[in-house]
């Protein structure tokens, strides 16, 4: 497997040797990996290679079947309900839909998250949710229903809601599926907006080579759930494996 060398700096997320299985189908195969503090990690694979299984895994939602996971210096493998769903309230999550509730309007979607935040008041609760709403360009929006966005809007939207709580680690799944290229552009770059506003350490998944161009500090490609390659867009871009280097042409 191509590496670099492991970056100086605060390991926010540490895993070693992650395995996971369906039945007969490896899934997984000795996934490690690590993500800095205030860094964007893209994970980048072919559809059904085992992505989204791994950041299911990461927060168990899935449980793995081997390997040890490790998040802001926690064991997360040894958590019990309780200390998991504390972890789970510091990670947000991008989902490939959006995962807004069809119910309920903008501003519900936004205040859902911080429904039992005892120690945020309802008058913040409400400052956070126009902030978020502001930071994605869709202040207007806030009294709409999902049926009335957009895709593009409806993923801004997600956007906002995963970051209400200020998460210091967030979870991309295929931010920029279905969407336009200058829809997905405006995607890529609130991925970084976000990056910067709120100083988190990401892992993005995605097969999209420009959503990666955009916004990898770092790239870890996997083919049928093995870590094949690691490092910069453009040490990757340069690679010698004819399979790795075949995304990038």
């Amino acid at each position: 497997m191509e590496t670099i060398a492991n970056r100086p700096g605060e390991h926010v997320i540490e895993v070693q040797h992650l395995q996971k299985a369906f039945g007969q189908q490896q899934v997984l195969k000795n996934i490690s990996l690590h993500v800095c503090k205030g860094e964007n990690l893209v994970v980048l694979g072919r559809s059904g290679t085992g992505k989204s299984v791994l950041i299911k895994c990461l927060v168990r939602l899935l449980e793995p079947d081997e390997g040890e996971m490790k998040m802001l210096d926690e064991d997360v493998s040894a958590m019990d309900d309780d200390k998991l769903n504390k972890l789970r309230k510091k990670i947000g999550f991008l989902f490939q839909g959006a995962a807004l509730y069809d119910s309920m309007s903008v501003r519900e979607n936004l205040l859902f998250p911080m429904r039992d935040s005892k120690d945020i008041s309802r008058k913040e609760k409400e400052e956070r949710v126009k902030e978020a709403l502001e930071h994605v360009g869709l202040a207007s929006a806030i009294d709409k229903m999902p049926a009335e966005l957009s895709g593009g809007m409806r993923k801004r939207i997600g956007l906002a809601r995963s970051v209400i709580l200020k998460p210091r680690i967030m979870f991309y799944d295929e931010p920029t599926a279905g969407l336009d290229t200058i829809t997905a552009r405006e995607i890529n770059k609130l991925i970084l907006d976000m990056q910067q506003q709120y100083k988190t350490s990401s892992i993005l998944i995605t097969h999209d080579i420009e959503c990666a161009r955009m916004t990898a500090n770092r790239m870890l490609v996997i083919n049928e759930g093995q870590c094949v390659a690691e490092g910069s867009f453009e040490e990757l871009q340069r690679s010698e494996d004819k399979w790795v280097r075949s995304f990038f042409e």
